[in-house]
């Protein structure tokens, strides 16, 4: 049987990136076609997940140069010679060219199988399949290529779908941690949004956990380095081409989030089953999506700010299924939490000084404390929230806040930090948080325009409170004594808790506690009348008004 000789030009035109859709070669030996030639698979059982191409048909020994990959090779064998040698190179030609396996039919030319193909195609690699009945190779070929065509086009309109998705998240101003979400749901895989040191700015971990992002860095760095260690071929390749889609030893899919020559970081997806359009190709539609949203916040550090926002959220809203996995993106993020010293601060501008400080300053300011931190706005009032992690010997003196109040505030005044006491862990960071907060609402003093910093270790009754407060007897205790007034207030839209504060705040001196609260000595003198007869209790007895005191830090 002749056949022509191949060019660089004669290869099949077929499109690429749908390896994904395609049928491998252990789907087509279960089709009926080939059923019905009685197949036996006689070597390279290893490789029967090879994605097939395209199906071609030669007797010739010489058919590799009309071949270029992907390909399922039908033969009869009747061109080919006896001599071993012949076969064992005719093997290494089609190995060389990534043939996807090869399918020869008995009974022509050849009765069995020869031991020289056999011994070469297990030594290639290369799965053989023997056809012990004869079968029309056109409807071979035919049942083949119509499922290959047919896939494709479902390939093609999933990613059109997935385009349309992508593109309308961006165009809307989703945030990165929801495109992410969304593709992870899309590929059935965790998936991470890393920046360029290798922190996890956005994360969805589905069934892991987010146990699975324990020494992320580490595991990051060492998987991209790995990857970046090219052959002389593959380098040749992508020094003209921007950096393509990988897939390293742990199958993790890596995708560069880059636009107009900046690369801002990594999109990751772990482990999962294939998907129709291609996991890397759908990935790259994210990636463009979250490129389109980083171009329009302009903001180099929008990615940072907004997913420590979230993790702070999450961590104070209690939103994490286990202590080990909040750890694991607290330290993915770039805040080691493990054998550290843990401190909340609450920063909040006075009066005077012309709103918030923004978290760049807040973050280059942080940098006198000795340790990273992460920062999100408060949830009420302005200003922000910061977690710091120190090393254990750290010393974090009064002076070294001054100094960070002084270095943020840059001159203006009325800067408030309040500074919660040091904890082991994220649940006793938590209380440190808080602390940090009620120092902020507290009226106990006027601060006037300066800059303050008020700390929880000066503040045993809020340590102790903030150390139960999660106890539901602190909880009863806290409901039992201030019924009363709660009832009042929401009935008459009152403010009897707010001036029992001010009270407690400034104990022995009345008119501290009624410039606290903002009212004249008399109206104030008749509040606390009021809530004397509510509650039934002597203000001036020294444990009622502790015991007051405890059940409102408890009940804010």
């Amino acid at each position: 049987m002749p056949e022509r000789r191949g060019s660089p030009t004669d290869a099949t035109d077929r499109p690429s990136g749908f390896e994904a859709s395609l049928p491998t070669v252990l789907d087509i030996v279960r089709l009926p076609v080939l059923q019905a030639g009685d197949p036996e698979i006689v070597a390279g059982t290893g490789a029967l997940d090879r994605a097939v191409r395209w199906v071609h048909v030669s007797d010739n020994l010489d058919a590799a140069d009309l071949l270029d990959g992907g390909e399922l090779l039908l033969s009869t064998g009747a061109g080919w010679s006896d001599e071993p040698a012949e076969l064992t190179a005719f093997v290494e030609r089609l190995r060389r060219v990534r043939v996807a396996g090869l399918v020869l039919e008995l009974g022509g030319r050849l009765d069995a199988v020869p031991s020289a193909l056999v011994e070469a195609c297990d030594e290639a690699g290369l799965p053989l399949i023997v056809l012990r009945r004869i079968v029309k190779f056109v409807a071979v070929t035919e049942a083949v290529h119509s499922r290959i065509i047919l896939e494709q086009a479902d390939a093609l309109r999933e990613r059109d779908r997935l385009h349309e998705l992508f593109i309308g998240l961006s165009l809307r101003g989703s945030t990165a941690e929801y495109i992410v979400e969304q593709l992870a749901r899309v590929l059935r895989a965790p998936v991470v949004l890393e920046d360029l040191n290798h922190r996890v700015v956005a994360a969805e971990m589905l069934d892991a956990g987010d146990e699975a992002l324990a020494d992320w860095e580490s595991t990051s760095r060492t998987l991209h380095r790995d990857a970046s260690v090219q052959t002389p071929q593959t380098a040749q390749a992508t020094q003209t081409t921007r950096e393509t889609p990988t897939t390293d030893a742990a199958g993790w899919d890596t995708v560069a989030v880059e636009a107009r020559g900046i690369r801002w970081g990594s999109l990751i997806a772990l482990p999962g089953e294939p998907h129709t359009a291609g996991r890397s190709q759908v990935m790259e539609q994210a990636a463009v999506a979250l490129a389109i949203g980083r171009l329009a916040e302009g903001d180099a550090d929008e990615w940072t700010r907004l997913g420590n926002e979230q993790l702070l959220a999450d961590l104070l809203g209690a939103r994490y299924s286990s202590d080990a996995g909040i750890a694991a993106r607290f330290e993915a993020a770039g805040l080691p939490v493990r054998g550290r010293a843990l401190v909340g601060i609450a920063v909040h501008p006075g009066v005077g000084n012309g709103g918030a400080q923004g978290p760049v300053d807040v973050l280059a300011a942080a940098s006198l404390l000795g340790g990273p931190v992460i920062a999100a706005p408060r949830a009420e009032g302005g200003g922000q929230v910061l977690a710091l992690s120190v090393p254990p010997e750290a010393r974090l003196t009064d002076a070294v806040f001054d100094e960070f109040a002084r270095r943020l505030a840059r001159g203006g005044s009325g800067l408030i930090i309040g500074v919660g006491a040091v904890a082991r862990d994220l649940s006793g960071l938590i209380a440190s948080i808080e602390e940090a907060q009620e120092l902020l609402r507290s009226p106990r003093e006027e601060r006037g325009r300066g800059v303050a910093v008020l700390r929880a270790e000066n503040r045993p009754l809020l340590r102790l409170v903030a150390a139960f407060a999660g106890d539901p007897r602190l909880q009863a205790h806290s409901e039992q004594m201030l019924r009363p007034l709660i009832e009042y207030d929401l009935e008459v839209d009152g403010d009897l808790l707010a001036v029992l504060l001010a009270y407690v705040s400034h104990p022995g001196n009345r008119t501290k506690a009624a410039a606290a609260s903002h009212l004249s000595r008399s109206v104030f003198y008749q509040r606390i009348a009021l809530i004397e007869d509510l509650l039934d209790v002597d203000l001036d007895d020294g444990e009622t008004v502790s015991a007051l005191h405890a059940a409102l830090l408890a009940r804010r």
